[in-house]
């Protein structure tokens, strides 16, 4: 009879199991597999570009295709040449009708005028940001004229500004001669963008409160403990504070002044007087809808895509440097 413990030898068993063959604790923590993921997997990856697909499919329906119809459409002729290829006659004379030539002109004129037309709705949106007194009824009168339609908004400056019209009552009153606003090639164009300004600077004003949410307070609770006045907060706080605002607010600004004014132009000026208050758009509509030369329409369109397209990718430019500075 042998000696000692008798009793066969047990090997430990893991914890939570009391019979069956041995598991990988590092087995158990890790989830099964279940049957069919990657299908689920595929599917997800998918999902974005199926919800996408709908509004591409649109965009390419109703906007790029009708675009490139108009590119390939510039390249022919109109009245005896109509469908007949003329290539690129109709650019020819685009560059050589004055009335083109103006209206690219006050394009450039429109570029100038740019930084007048942020600077406004900036300085105004800083004022309510500081809590002048007023500032709540300020934030809603200045964004009412942003809900007016442009055929109303040119109709009260017709009345307005007309030469016999309360400006110039108030402007003899004080002893200055009536001016002939919208009669007056000379100035006529500057009337209207400024118009516009008021019309739609509302939009802006609510981009630029959208952008002081986000400044950094302690920044200008700094800089009123060291005494800085109001130009120096504004030149060294506001403006780098705001600088991805400032840039979108041109750009979007610009965009509005080529595609926007058309409303303004034909109830206040017809494109007058003289043809100086012409802009592309008013011009595209003249040669289309007046001038029967849809061909001709169609090169101008394209030579307002181009002048978009530089400033979309101006925005981009733009947009790319301020990610890189922040």
């Amino acid at each position: 009879m042998p000696i000692g413990n008798t009793q066969p030898s047990v090997r430990p068993a893991l914890a939570g199991r009391t019979d069956g063959p041995a598991v990988d604790p590092a087995a158990r923590r890790r989830p099964a597999r279940r049957a069919g993921s990657g299908g689920g997997l595929r599917a997800e990856r998918l999902a974005p570009y199926i919800l996408v697909a709908p509004a591409v499919l649109i965009i390419v329906l109703l906007r790029l295709y009708p675009l490139l119809l108009g590119v390939n459409f510039s390249f022919t002729g109109d009245g005896t040449r109509n469908g007949t290829a003329v290539g690129i006659d109709n650019y020819r004379e685009l560059l050589t009708d004055p009335l083109f030539r103006t209206a690219l002109g006050n394009v450039g004129w429109l570029v100038l005028l740019l930084p007048v037309a942020v600077a406004i709705p900036g300085l105004l949106a800083t004022f309510i940001y500081l809590r002048v007194p007023g500032h709540r009824v300020y934030r809603s009168v200045y964004f009412f004229p942003a809900v007016l339609s442009p055929v109303i908004v040119g109709a009260i400056f017709n009345l307005l500004l007309a030469f016999d019209g309360p400006v110039n009552a108030v402007l003899g009153a004080v002893g200055v001669p009536p001016t002939d606003w919208l009669g007056n090639p000379d100035i006529a164009m500057f009337v209207v963008v400024g118009v516009h300004v008021w019309a739609t600077f509302g939009m802006s004003l609510v981009v630029f409160l959208a952008g002081f949410a986000t400044l950094d307070s302690a920044l200008l609770d700094a800089a009123r403990v060291d005494g800085a006045s109001l130009p120096q907060v504004i030149r060294h706080v506001i403006i780098p504070g705001l600088s991805r605002t400032i840039q979108f607010v041109f750009v979007t600004t610009m965009i509005g002044m080529l595609t926007s004014m058309f409303g303004l132009l034909y109830v206040m000026t017809s494109g007058g007087p003289e043809g100086s208050t012409y802009l592309p758009e008013y011009y595209i509509w003249i040669q289309q809808g007046q001038m029967n030369r849809p061909a001709l329409a169609s090169a101008a369109s394209t030579v307002l895509f181009v002048i978009m397209l530089v400033v979309g990718l101006l925005q981009i430019q733009l947009l790319r440097r301020a990610g890189k500075e922040s």
